[in-house]
């Protein structure tokens, strides 16, 4: 039996072999026609071909994927591969057009045997040695695009949990809607005095026995729908939490009535969320850049990028986590307040968990979002390597749930842009026993914090997870000192003006050393050691400063512009901003059939395109997914 399905085994994939070498063979022939058919022209039409610009990193070659994908004849199918060859300092790929009827380990075979030729010209050329400094080639890969995308059962599962999760606010929108409208149609009862009432107003005549009687029966039969009236409860909470009448209240508002509320904070999250946007603008999209290399060149020599990937772009998330540190303990010591003074396992246990419902819903939509989109969507040549930046979430989802995923490597992460999330938690996690240690002993808090900014300090080129807890840190102080300072700290002009020189001075460093410093993978130096232990801390401490000169009426013209209406929906749409982001360039990348052609130009316009957008999806996700979850009260 064993043999006969072996002999079945070889028998079928001898046929398949026999099938992709005749399909092959009658493309290769048909192209060597004087009048070739239309199928066999529009196929090698399809091949990926050298142009010009290679020493400025042009060395892709895609092809056409839709035109090779449009040849049907009666025998086969064009199917688009792509063979990624490294050749000297160049790896790159050559998009080719062969039957469908090969597999991607035939291509591969095909590729190595040369067997792909035009007039003894092979169709998969090398490129020219005096361009690459090597002529030595090596075929490394073969990979197939499918015609259709074949959706595994993940992939159905998280899309059918994003429907039903948009589902329940649209649902509950609608319902609302239906109440209003019967409610503005009822004609109000008139009211009929109660068996209570007419025995307190000593209306004796018009009250009997029997009336007495239909009281008590009343009230049994309240007693016994108690248990619908709890639903009717529940009920009523869910669709106050989830209708859009009440989700999309205050989001775009630009009142910052609030009392408490910092304004100055408000520019700050909106500038940063705009600067991680500008710098993954360019980072992501480096994947489909056909002058890579003259990237790379700028980069060192265009001012322009300060505001991208040169500029210290990863210093606008220690603002955040600044932010969430100050935020945090402020938030705390308020509910120790409210609870008389007293710091409870009750009050942390629901500190924790009202931050969990604040981060982890639209964290976990985002996550089955991608999985959804990856598993449907069919992309174009850069789609597989744009998309390779968050496929293990099939087999690592389970680390964004548990909010570890920082703790992985980078080719280990699902959703690698929300390591953030994770090392904001578990900073988060630490303010309790900052504030525990800060009420039990000052000295014992004050040795914890000086050991802990050294630790951030000496571990930063060892440990990246936590060298980021100094500006948390930072954050964490500077709330405990503006819950509990009395007064206005700045009283003369001089401690202003210092403070101000002293804050936009190093604000400028920073920026300007990592502006200056050798960029790219593997540099390292002692003046990268030292930039890189000190500069987060130090750029967080600036930052508090312009907080507090700001909020004592000191800010001047960068109060005027950081508290300026127009940053408040932004800044409440911000954390929606930070997950979708990357979602929209790389669906933007997916759809390109042919490279980005870096210029300052095309990549601000692109800015603002995937800005815009993200602006739009953001106030989507908010109002269906985040703010009907922070709203629900969970008692």
């Amino acid at each position: 039996m064993a043999a006969g399905y072996v002999l079945l085994l070889l028998i079928v994939t001898c046929s398949a072999l026999e099938k992709c070498k005749n399909d092959t063979d009658v493309f290769l022939q048909e192209l060597s026609q004087d009048k070739p058919k239309d199928f066999a022209v529009v196929m090698y039409d399809s091949f990926g071909k050298m142009g010009s610009g290679v020493v400025g990193g042009n060395v892709n070659q895609p092809g056409s994927l839709h035109e090779c994908l449009s040849v049907q004849t009666a025998s086969f199918s064009g199917q688009y591969c792509q063979v990624f060859i490294s050749q000297g300092r160049a790896v790159h790929f050559v998009g080719i057009c062969v039957p469908d009827s090969c597999s991607k380990t035939q291509v591969h075979m095909m590729v190595l045997q040369g067997k792909l030729k035009f007039h003894n010209t092979p169709l998969i050329p090398p490129l020219p040695p005096l361009l690459v400094n090597n002529s030595l080639r090596r075929v490394l890969w073969t990979t197939c695009l499918p015609r259709t995308v074949t959706p595994d059962a993940s992939g159905i599962a998280c899309l059918v949990l994003c429907c039903v999760i948009v589902a329940l606010p649209l649902a509950a929108t609608l319902v609302t809607a239906v109440k209003i409208w019967r409610r503005s149609r009822q004609v109000p009862p008139t009211e009929e005095p109660s068996a209570l009432s007419m025995v307190q107003n000593g209306d004796l005549n018009s009250f009997s026995y029997s009336d007495m009687n239909a009281h008590r029966l009343k009230e049994n039969d309240q007693g016994n729908k108690s248990q619908q009236r709890f639903l009717s409860r529940c009920l009523q909470q869910f669709l106050q939490a989830f209708s859009l009448q009440t989700t999309t209240k205050g989001v775009l508002s630009t009142s910052t009535s609030v009392k408490g509320t910092y304004l100055s904070l408000n520019g700050i999250r909106a500038l940063s969320m705009l600067w991680i946007i500008s710098g993954h603008n360019v980072q992501l999209t480096t994947v489909s850049i056909d002058n890579i290399n003259n990237l790379q060149a700028s980069l060192e020599t265009n001012p322009l990028h300060i505001f991208t990937m040169k500029g210290g772009l990863y210093l606008a998330v220690d603002t955040f986590l600044l932010l969430g540190g100050l935020l945090s303990a402020k938030s705390l010591l308020s509910s120790i307040q409210r609870n008389g003074d007293t710091m409870s396992p009750r009050l942390v246990a629901d500190y924790f968990f009202k931050r969990l419902r604040r981060v982890q819903p639209l964290h976990m939509f985002a996550m089955l979002l991608f999985i959804a989109v990856t598993s449907f969507f069919n992309g174009g040549p850069y789609w597989e390597k744009a998309k390779t930046s968050g496929l293990e979430c099939h087999q690592y989802w389970w680390t964004n749930v548990l909010l570890i995923n920082n703790l992985f490597g980078q080719d280990l992460h699902c959703l690698p842009w929300t390591w953030y999330l994770s090392l904001d938690f578990q900073c988060f996690a630490t303010t309790p026993l900052l504030i525990l240690a800060h009420r039990k002993n000052k000295v014992v808090f004050a040795i914890l914090v000086v050991a802990l900014l050294l630790m951030t300090i000496l571990t930063n080129s060892f440990v990246t997870a936590f060298s980021r807890y100094g500006s948390f840190l930072v954050g964490v102080l500077f709330g405990m000192f503006l819950k509990e300072k009395k007064e206005k700290i700045l009283k003369k002009k001089w401690q202003v003006a210092l403070g101000w020189i002293a804050s936009l001075s190093i604000m400028a460093l920073v920026v300007g050393v990592n502006y200056a410093l050798p960029y790219g993978p593997g540099q390292s130096s002692v003046p990268h050691a030292i930039y890189g232990g000190l500069h987060r801390t130090v750029w967080a401490t600036a930052v508090t400063w312009v907080i507090l000169a700001c909020e004592e009426g000191y800010g001047g013209y960068i109060m005027s512009l950081l508290s300026l209406k127009f940053w408040v929906p932004f800044s409440n749409l911000s954390y929606a901003c930070y997950l979708i982001h990357p979602f929209i360039i790389f669906i933007y990348i997916g759809l390109q059939e042919t490279p980005i052609h870096y210029l300052d130009i095309n990549f601000m316009y692109l800015f603002l395109g995937h800005t815009a957008l993200t602006i739009v999806l953001s106030y989507v996700m908010t109002v269906l997914v985040e703010r009907p979850f922070i709203l629900l009260k969970w008692k």
